[in-house]
């Protein structure tokens, strides 16, 4: 990779994440591949509409956390309904599982934080904030650009959480505990994740940029850890996505979705 990487940043679209996930229809996003790796037959069920997808608490939170360290606190303030109201007999704001809380919140239009949410958001941007590589990585560049391209065959789109002109992609990611996080990224096939995104990328501006993860916990201390994604694991990451792909159009032209489990496997736990 160029030692003098330049992206231009107007290669990538500026676009709501709602706007964004309403075109999954039209595009291979790399969590619908990843899905697809996973189970064929999960991978058609959620993009026929066959499984309903709720946001559960935990990403809520996390996506609260993206909008508040990587766009700004005004975007943060803007995006989410914060906080909630106040019980004027203590003084104290109502729990979320109250009424109070259920009507407000409804009449908010736009998600809603706890104050026990907000906390947590806000010490998570500390976090991020204590760690000189992350900031430096994410004092400059373009939050939540857009890029759609055809990768081996089919269009793709991605999102890219953060992306510097001289130091490539840069991707956030909120973990329980930072010491096991390496462990996450091989459960949660982040290098497949990202590997999708650095090929989408190339398809747009004609070569393969960098890759780095930028981790912080969701509980004290709020410890912040940064990773470069070595070029071999993003290589291995990459060919098992294009055959994952081989094996995709092959299901869509067979109408074929396999689980992976049709035959028997030998279990060996001696």
């Amino acid at each position: 990779m160029p030692d003098d990487l330049h992206i231009d940043l107007n290669v990538l679209e500026s676009e709501p994440a709602e706007a964004y996930h309403a075109r999954s229809a039209e595009y291979l996003s790399s969590h619908q591949l990843i899905d697809f790796m996973k189970c064929p037959w999960l991978h058609h069920k959620k993009r026929e509409g066959l499984i309903a997808e709720t946001e559960s608490t935990a990403y809520l939170v996390g996506r609260a956390a993206h909008s508040r360290i990587l766009e700004g606190h005004d975007v943060f303030e803007s995006s989410f309904a914060l906080g909630g109201p106040v019980n004027p007999k203590t003084g104290r704001p109502f729990g979320g599982n109250t009424k109070a809380f259920r009507e407000w919140a409804e009449a908010q239009g736009k998600p809603v934080l706890s104050h026990d949410h907000v906390e947590l958001v806000e010490n998570m941007a500390s976090g991020v904030a204590m760690n000189d590589e992350a900031v430096d990585l994410l004092l400059y560049g373009r939050a939540e650009g857009v890029v759609r391209a055809g990768y081996c065959g089919v269009p793709c789109q991605i999102r890219i959480d953060w992306t510097h002109p001289h130091r490539g992609i840069v991707d956030l990611k909120t973990c329980d505990d930072l010491t096991w996080f390496e462990a996450d990224a091989r459960r949660y096939r982040y290098t497949h994740q990202l590997s999708f995104y650095q090929a989408v990328l190339a398809e747009e501006i004609g070569q393969r940029v960098p890759v780095h993860i930028v981790a912080v916990e969701k509980k004290e201390p709020f410890r912040c850890g940064v990773w470069r994604v070595s070029d071999d694991s993003l290589a291995i990451a990459r060919s098992e996505n294009e055959a994952a792909i081989r094996r995709l159009i092959s299901c869509r032209e067979s109408g074929q979705w396999p689980t992976g489990y049709e035959e028997v496997r030998l279990l060996d736990v001696a």
